[in-house]
């Protein structure tokens, strides 16, 4: 998630990186505070086939019923309206995005759209060694594995649910079909996982892998208590005591993810710093819930049907006017750690993270 200045890059090209004009952005994407977004994230399904500590309340969540989700031809006319508006870069999630029967054709549908740059998947991996031939193949530029934990009884403690050794399958299938970079996304919960931090880097000495840890973040019904989040500055720390030489890479302004890479390893890892440094200045995304609703925070509760509107038979013209005043709503950032742990908000099963 982190790209070369345009300092770096071979002269010729530099030259037109600097002197071509920026196409005109969508203004109905453009908020108040100047923020360009053009990622959007379209949650498939509710539904998952594994039941992780801190995304889903142990006693499961309601599901919305089908009539109310999200249809196929609804999730591509909403992902082309996004696109024609200056959206290039679209990621599936859920639930768990390989569960939905058509996701195949989704991603083939969504990889035509003209000026679409990256399409991407958000896995738990579990489907990803059986289907990935297939979502290459219909155009699947780009993937996150979501893994806490190298130790297999420890992954079933964390997600409720057998099926360590189909991830790692996972993993490896992506590695072997030419993703580069696999990324790989750990949320550190202290007590849990923070004592393998070295083994996650170890695992990018000699594979193309971006690890990302995640810090852990407070949602209604993960039972938020602040001694379990592990900052990202304690984590490079104890990553620093091992590998001293580990050195920062660049970043896109966007980029929610701060990249370091241990020299001579093939891979990097990352640190998602939601919590200890909000990155609300630059973000760039917007969310569409499998229910058809448009979140222009992940923190956010207010929330916009886009599907009444599609299926009230609205203009084209209503719909950019509805998402363009959501956008317009969006706050300069999203509440501080304290005042999001007393927030009422979906759990993350039913965000799409």
């Amino acid at each position: 998630s982190c790209s070369v200045s345009p300092q770096e890059l071979p002269t010729t090209r530099r030259k037109g990186f600097l002197t071509e004009p920026a196409a005109p952005f969508s203004a109905f994407l453009t908020d108040s505070f100047g923020r360009q977004h053009n990622y959007l994230r379209i949650s498939l399904t509710e539904k998952c086939n594994l039941r992780c500590q801190y995304c889903m309340p142990e006693e499961g969540v309601q599901l919305t019923p089908k009539s109310e989700l999200l249809t196929t031809q609804e999730i591509i006319t909403l992902a082309s309206l996004f696109v024609k508006e200056g959206v290039n870069k679209i990621r599936l999630t859920g639930g768990e995005p390989l569960i939905r029967p058509d996701v195949v054709d989704i991603v083939a549908q969504v990889r035509k759209l003209e000026g679409l740059e990256t399409i991407a998947v958000t896995t738990n991996g579990i489907n990803l060694a059986r289907l990935l031939p297939r979502l290459k193949e219909a155009g699947l530029n780009a993937i996150n594995i979501s893994l806490d934990t190298l130790v297999p009884a420890k992954f079933e403690f964390i997600v409720r649910r057998k099926g360590f050794h189909k991830v790692m399958e996972g993993i490896q299938k992506a590695i072997d079909l030419g993703y580069d970079p696999v990324k790989v996304n750990c949320v550190v919960m202290r007590g849990l996982n923070e004592d393998e931090l070295l083994d996650f880097v170890a695992l990018t000495e000699k594979q193309p892998l971006d690890v990302r840890f995640i810090e852990y973040m407070p949602f209604d019904g993960n039972k938020w208590n602040f001694k379990k989040m592990v900052s990202y500055k304690e984590m490079l720390d104890t990553i620093k005591q091992r590998w001293p030489e580990m050195e920062t890479l660049p970043c896109e302004a966007s980029s929610t993810a701060k990249a370091y890479k241990v020299p001579g390893f093939q891979g990097q890892v990352s640190f998602i710093t939601s919590m200890s440094e909000h990155f609300c200045g630059s973000c760039n995304r917007l969310r569409i819930t499998a229910d058809g609703n448009l979140k222009v925070c992940l923190f956010g509760n207010s929330e916009v049907s886009l599907r009444d509107h599609l299926r009230s038979n609205g203009t084209e013209e209503e719909l950019i006017a509805i998402i363009g005043a959501a956008v317009d709503r969006k706050k300069k950032q999203h509440a501080g750690m304290f005042n999001i742990s007393q927030m009422k908000n979906r759990p993350m099963i039913l965000i799409g993270g």
